[in-house]
């Protein structure tokens, strides 16, 4: 089946725990039809390069997903339709990356440097 990257954004005024619904609520929609997410990452709440439906930040969600094209189709569709989501993008991709993402290792690096900076 192909491989896919399916990224979304939530509205800043949401929850950890809505924001963690609505990741669910989209693997759900994956795995009714026939699909099988991989991996699910929250990257957290970030700084927007500009301004989105008036939101300046926005909650970051990753999904790995191994589905047919049908069911990308319907996770869009479903995803255009919620208020709470700003922007999204699907990338269909050659292999899943191992591991954690770029971002998560980047999250990780900044945490490392900033204790080594308090630790001075």
């Amino acid at each position: 089946m192909p491989l896919y990257e399916h990224v979304f954004l939530a509205r800043q005024d949401l929850s950890q725990a809505q924001v963690d619904a609505l990741a669910t609520t989209a693997s759900g929609i994956v795995e009714a039809n026939q699909g099988k997410i991989t991996k699910t990452e929250t990257w957290g709440l970030k700084s927007l390069a500009y301004k989105i439906k008036r939101n300046r930040k926005a909650h970051f969600v990753l999904l790995n997903i191994d589905a047919p094209a049908g069911v990308v189709a319907e996770l869009e569709r479903q995803t255009a339709i919620n208020e709470d989501v700003i922007r999204y993008m699907t990338v269909r991709v050659d292999g899943h990356e191992e591991g954690p993402s770029v971002m998560m290792r980047k999250n990780d690096r900044e945490r490392t440097r900033r204790r080594d900076r308090e630790e001075m």
